[in-house]
């Protein structure tokens, strides 16, 4: 065997020999290299190894070098592995549901599981056509795409008005006039195709009430509305008040109905009132008009005495131009005047006799 000379640098800078029997520096560098790769796929069969086998023997067929690559795009590839295991032994058949779709939709903040738990769900329903785009989409828009699926196999009861509410019951009115009060209930299913951009429960809420109302309101009593409430809810079924919603009405049963106040009464009455106050305010009008006119014709009256008084005052005048001129003698102005004090003697003994008589006509009444 020859011994082999090896030269080093040393701290000074020179060449020093190394003792024999060390290693060289390149075989200590493929000792680190060998260790660090030992290392590396120590990690890597330690995280990856077991999902790796778990999906390769249910069928997932998820690489090693897909589950490598998940954990650089920061991907939680243990919920990916376990979604597609999900979907591989559920049986669901769709060319969309790869892992990179369940990878591109966990990046954009979906919830794989719960997608894949939905999908089955609805398969598993018979009923319900929902493929992996759909639910994705269902689910990104910030709905319970599991919930909804639910929905759509187990229908769901919404109470009408909901509790809660600012009036327990909806209130509508016949035509003869009486208030009925009402308790709804709606049973409705999910309607997965209008899901997103239909609207919501309170959408349902508020048709109902309203067709509820309308109906109550077309009826012609509020006998026939005890007799068959069944009326009310085929008359609001027929409207389609599901339409462009996210649900699908099942039914609408009446689940209590109480006779409240005769508001048609009351309205008769507060007419009757109101009439009542524009006829006094008419009946006031004329008597104003007739103290009106009352007040004028004594006014007349004054001013037809305020003549007579000037005409009275015109009198001497008349009779004194009347002795100067010579056409009124003395005789004639006394024979005027023992006629006046006749006159004046029988209006006053008439009057004594009208004021005498009238004691005896009470007392004889």
């Amino acid at each position: 065997m020859t011994n082999t000379t090896i030269l080093a640098i040393g701290p000074n800078g020179l060449l020093a020999q190394l003792p024999e029997g060390l290693p060289s520096p390149m075989l200590m560098l493929a000792v680190v290299a060998v260790l660090v790769f030992i290392l590396v796929v120590g990690l890597i069969f330690t995280n990856y190894f077991g999902l790796w086998v778990q999906s390769q023997l249910t069928g997932a067929n998820i690489t090693l070098f897909d589950l490598i690559g998940m954990t650089f795009r920061k991907v939680n590839a243990r919920s990916i592995v376990r979604s597609k295991i999900m979907a591989t032994q559920a049986g669901l058949i769709d060319p969309e549901l790869t892992s990179r779709a369940l990878e591109a939709h966990d990046l954009a903040g979906g919830n794989v599981q719960q997608v894949i738990r939905a999908l089955i769900a609805a398969k598993k329903a018979k009923t319900i056509s929902l493929t992996f785009r759909e639910a994705t989409a269902i689910d990104l828009a910030g709905r319970d795409v599991l919930e909804s699926v639910q929905t759509s196999v187990y229908p769901k009861v919404i109470d009408c008005p909901p509790r809660g509410a600012a009036k327990a019951t909806l209130d509508a009115v016949a035509k003869d006039g009486i208030q009925l009060k009402v308790k709804a209930r709606v049973t409705v299913r999910a309607n997965l195709q209008q899901l997103i951009g239909g609207a919501t429960e309170d959408t349902i809420v508020a048709r109902v009430g309203e067709g509820i109302v309308s109906a109550i309101g077309s009826s012609g009593s509020h006998k026939m509305v005890l007799e068959n409430p069944n009326v009310i809810s085929e008359t609001v079924l027929g409207r389609r008040l599901d339409s462009q919603t996210a649900f699908e009405i099942v039914s609408i049963d009446i689940a209590d109905i109480d006779v409240g106040a005769n508001i048609g009464a009351r309205l008769q009455a507060d007419q009757a009132e109101a009439d009542t106050q524009v006829a006094r305010a008419a009946a006031e009008g004329k008597r104003a008009n007739a103290a009106a006119q009352e007040q004028e014709m004594f006014a007349k009256i004054e001013e037809s005495r305020a003549k007579l008084v000037e005409a009275e005052a015109a009198v001497p005048q008349a009779m004194a131009d009347a002795f100067r001129s010579g056409n009124l003698g003395i005789l004639d102005y006394f024979k005027m005047r023992n006629i006046n004090a006749d006159t004046e003697m029988r209006n006053a003994l008439a009057k004594g006799s009208a004021a005498a008589s009238t004691p005896a006509k009470q007392r004889l009444n």
